[in-house]
């Protein structure tokens, strides 16, 4: 590599989360496109990479990491950035958060988008566990609501963190892709979240990997599809 890292992506996909943070944080790297399409992320070479085949993967001077969550939280101790130091009084809330919302959260929306993955190729069961993941992300946004508006030191305050970053991909996502239809997801009956997305995404940083992806000036408060200039994995 040329710079300590190397981002394996596909535009609009987890990998963006990891990029925002790269960006947040100056460090210089590179990316590699998975083009889904293909099914990039099979590809022997990858695999070595991430044995999981799925994305992203971030090649650092240690080794790939994998994990969206394992590789936010490795950034942050390794650049002392965009995280509570880890004897930090706010570092067991920012832990808490980081891992709610990568294990619970995000994995719920993995249901919700991909049911046959989880519910079979009956169509009355994928309909049945959307609705089920439909209420419970409703609860969750509840929960991160409550939060944004409590200003936490690990949320929707300044300095910011790997949350910050994280929450509006997963909003963004809510509002633009569900087999089902999206009329469940509505950001402006969550105000604290809403207001959290239209600051992030007029971070200088977060601007620069948002261009990167094609992700137009709102990506966040009013999303609209991907068309990235660095060529759809999607």
């Amino acid at each position: 590599m040329t710079t300590p890292y190397r981002l394996h992506y596909a535009p609009d996909n987890a990998s963006l989360i990891v990029r925002l943070a790269l960006e947040e944080l100056g460090a210089p790297y590179e990316t590699v496109l998975l083009d889904r399409t293909t099914g990039g992320q099979r590809r022997p070479d990858y695999l070595r990479l991430n044995p999981h085949g799925l994305i992203p993967t971030l090649e650092t001077p240690n080794g790939p990491i994998f994990e969206t969550a394992a590789i936010l939280l490795w950034l942050a101790d390794t650049n002392g950035a965009l995280a509570p130091a880890p004897h930090a009084a706010e570092r067991g809330d920012f832990l808490k958060w980081l891992f709610f919302t990568s294990n619970t959260l995000h994995s719920n929306l993995r249901m919700l988008f991909y049911p046959e993955k989880y519910a079979g190729p009956d169509l009355a069961h994928q309909a049945t566990l959307r609705a089920t993941m439909q209420g419970a992300i409703k609860t969750h946004l509840g929960a991160l609501e409550s939060l944004a508006a409590a200003q936490s030191p690990v949320f929707n305050t300044i300095p910011i963190s790997m949350l910050d970053l994280y929450i509006p991909v997963l909003l963004r996502w809510m509002a633009l892709y569900h087999k089902g239809g999206t009329d469940w997801f509505d950001l402006v009956k969550t105000p604290h979240l809403a207001e959290h997305a239209a600051r992030i995404e007029h971070r200088v940083a977060v601007k620069r990997g948002t261009d990167a992806e094609g992700l137009g000036r709102t990506p966040f408060s009013n999303p609209t599809v991907a068309i990235p200039p660095e060529g759809s994995a999607t």
